[in-house]
């Protein structure tokens, strides 16, 4: 039996997300963002999501994050129903890091204490905090910002800020919601290079969503969405083949 066969046999990939018959709708139903969705997310997967504005890929993203809950359907996280769980502010708080375009950052924060917000709902010190944020802005290049506030911040910048901050609770799944839509081209490539660096580095599960197919193909795997459906769920090598 070939080595790699063998090591997939012996240690399968472990589910994160699995999702059946997934639907979500607004408005009393007049708006359906899901029209039953089914896929399963393993972990150490890198998924891009990829779909014009209104096809359901923001929702889906909210669903995973436990930000809001399905109409319809189950969506669970390593075996346990998200809308099932009593504590969604602690699955988000300990198991996920989001990315926003919008960066979230509070202006009257430093580059060092906008990442140290989600470690408030941990046990950790003031000296704890500070230098697990310390540690982080390092790791994305801007220790020597970590006094500035976000006014004095590049965009590029200010998105390597929200990544410190993604990570400070040392999250398993990694959530990102076209993370390079308010940069140009240049700091998208190195937001996107930063991004790939951290799943290979540290094997997190990710999972981005965007409207661009370059930054698909970014991906290990990539779903395409239309009309709330998946319409593509593979190779993002071929995603051409669907457009």
């Amino acid at each position: 039996m070939p080595a790699d066969l063998d090591t997939a046999l012996t240690n399968p990939p472990r589910e994160v997300y699995a999702a059946r018959g997934l639907k979500k709708n607004y408005d009393d139903g007049q708006v359906q963002a899901l029209r039953g969705v089914d896929f399963q997310i393993n972990e150490g997967e890198f998924v891009a999501i990829i779909g014009p504005s209104g096809c359901g890929k923001t929702t889906l993203l909210q669903l995973l994050g436990a930000l809001d809950h399905p109409t319809a359907g189950t969506l669970t996280y390593k075996g346990k129903s998200l809308a099932a769980n009593s504590d969604s502010a602690s699955y988000r708080a300990h198991e996920i890091g989001f990315i926003f375009q919008a960066f979230h950052l509070l202006p009257t924060l430093t580059a060092e204490e906008n990442v140290q917000i989600p470690m408030f709902e941990t046990g950790r010190s003031m000296k704890e905090r500070g230098e697990r944020a310390e540690e982080l802005l390092k790791g994305v290049g801007l220790e020597a910002r970590r006094r500035h506030f976000p006014a004095k911040l590049s965009g590029g910048e200010r998105q390597r800020v929200a990544i410190a901050r993604s990570l400070a609770n040392e999250p398993s799944v990694l959530l990102a919601d076209e993370p390079t839509g308010n940069l140009d081209s240049k700091n998208a490539e190195n937001i996107l290079a930063l991004l790939a660096e951290l799943h290979q580095s540290r094997g997190m599960t990710m999972v981005l969503v965007t409207h661009d197919m370059t930054i698909a193909r970014r991906a290990g795997r990539a779903i395409q969405m239309r009309d709330g459906q998946i319409i593509f769920d593979g190779n993002p090598s071929n995603l051409s083949l669907t457009t």
